[in-house]
């Protein structure tokens, strides 16, 4: 008869679990990385990819999240039949303990994102409870478990399709990867999961992401069969769209391409797209009831070395605390900036209850004329941080907020991550603004920059409140200036026509 799984022998993994991949990048996921800047021949994405290293190293020496979004809690546990655990207690409430225990951690609390109720209120859970548990009963006496947490930006990009049986699965995922942009963070894998049902596609292709990252030996080697064939084309075809690290435009968007397949009824192709950004989190371990799980950290000379100089190598240095709208009339795309001064911050529920305020007449308790406003839900300071991780949420959220606060509030400069839409960079131009990019997936590099911090309004709102940094060279790139170029459009627009005259 197997050993009991006592309840804290499970708590405790998954607690210990959380707090391992908040910190550490799985190995394989560096080594492509590292290769995959190694090659890189376009500037701004190679800049991108080395802070994202440099951030991912930083991260595994001090502990601390590689990103601000520390993500939806995913649980995957195989329980052997033969599994015994010490407890009457439901598994989804243990698991739930787990994830209280580690967002709770004295030494590296993590950002609570779950909101309980999905529709009206949405109140924070204050925990990040509840977690996504997917179980499945297989032969054996042990329980294998694979924890996982996914980001809202690379998860608001997944897509679900049901094809005819003839349609090309290749064609649809190239379309579809063209139409997510940046805000899903790559570099980072492509998940799919094809046939069963719709729910079972999602979720194979979410489970494909637990896969090891292994396209640099599958192109080795060569392939060994018809999946591996479409897996090898789909990288190859990806990549050649040019999107690039940050949508920035470059020759790695995606770092391996993930699928997983089920029987499906003769008349129906069910295809389920679930990308994973640079935070790249998950761990496997088993229990057999000998005490809770060992995981063991990645060699810490797996990073390429990488000088942090470097990354800002060239760029112009801008006071905060003195902008103007001249002055941001000479940026231009693509320029790299260093941002010192105070910094506003504010997302979507700030966002929100500022325009609704607008729209009443009632004055706004921060004054934004000629400010840069930062879009970024922090992780809450330890020791002697000023504050925790605070790498960019996506903007695009922020787009039908843009004309609003251009016009009526006098604010100059937007920072966040990814492309803006049409509408809002018609309002940049319009009122000579300018939006720039920080590079998501550096939280803790990004957090660096920023010396003290203080709540200025909306303390409610927890992680969304409106804050004041002080910054000392945050580096950022120009995405849009207030001519309206578009560093999203161009860039990978120019390094797409690369690839075709290759």
């Amino acid at each position: 008869m197997s050993t009991p799984i006592t309840e804290e022998d499970l708590v405790q993994s998954i607690a210990d679990a959380l707090q391992f991949i908040s910190y550490y990048h799985p190995e394989d996921y560096i080594r492509h990385l590292a290769e995959s800047y190694r090659l890189e021949q376009s500037p701004a994405a190679k800049n991108a990819m080395a802070q994202i290293l440099a951030n991912s190293r930083m991260a595994a020496f001090g502990r601390r999240p590689i990103c601000q979004d520390t993500g939806v809690v995913n649980v995957f546990m195989k329980i052997g039949m033969g599994a015994r655990f010490a407890t009457g207690r439901p598994l989804d409430e243990l698991v739930n303990e787990g994830v209280r225990r580690a967002w709770k951690a004295d030494t590296n609390p993590l950002r609570a994102s779950m909101v309980r109720e999905p529709l009206f209120d949405r109140k924070n859970t204050g925990d990040n409870t509840p977690a996504n548990l997917h179980v499945e009963m297989v032969a054996g006496d042990q329980v294998e478990v694979h924890v996982a947490a996914k980001g809202g930006g690379s998860e608001n990009k997944s897509r679900f399709a049901t094809l005819e049986p003839s349609d090309s699965v290749v064609d649809w995922v190239l379309r579809t990867v063209e139409t997510l942009g940046a805000g899903w963070c790559p570099p980072g894998l492509i998940g799919l999961g094809i046939g069963g049902s719709a729910e079972k596609a999602m979720l194979l292709a979410k489970q494909s992401l637990l896969d090891p990252i292994d396209m640099t030996e599958l192109r080795a080697r060569g392939p060994a069969s018809k999946l591996e064939e479409m897996r090898i084309e789909l990288w190859e075809k990806i990549n050649a769209l040019g999107i690039g690290a940050q949508g920035l435009g470059g020759l790695t968007t995606v770092l391996d391409v993930k699928i997983r397949t089920f029987p499906v009824h003769a008349a129906s192709l069910p295809v389920g797209l679930i990308p994973q950004c640079a935070a790249d989190r998950h761990a496997h371990f088993v229990l057999d009831g000998s005490g809770p799980a060992t995981l063991t950290p990645p060699d810490l000379d797996l990073w390429p070395e990488i000088a942090l100089d470097g990354i800002a190598a060239g760029a112009r240095r801008v006071d905060l605390d003195r902008l103007t709208p001249a002055e941001v009339a000479t940026w231009r795309a693509g320029e790299t900036l260093l941002l010192s001064g105070k910094l506003l911050t504010g997302r979507d529920a700030a966002h929100l209850r500022m325009t609704r305020m607008l729209a009443a007449g009632e004055p706004l308790p921060v004054n934004f004329r000629d400010r840069a406003i930062y879009y970024v839900g922090p992780v809450d300071a330890v020791g002697d941080e000023a504050v925790g991780p605070a790498g960019p949420t996506t903007s695009t959220r922020m787009d039908r907020f843009t004309e609003t606060m251009l016009a009526e509030t006098g604010l100059l400069v937007m920072i966040g991550k990814a492309e803006r839409g049409p509408a809002a960079i018609e309002a940049i131009k319009a009122h000579g603004a300018a939006y720039l990019i920080a590079v998501g997936g550096a939280a803790y590099l990004v957090s660096k920059a920023i010396k003290s911090a203080r709540v200025l309004a909306f303390g409610d709102l927890g992680m969304e409140a409106i804050h004041e940094f002080t910054v000392v060279d945050m580096p950022v790139t120009v995405a849009v200036d207030a001519q309206g170029t578009s560093v999203h459009r161009e860039g990978p627009a120019r390094w797409r026509a690369a690839a075709r005259t290759a």
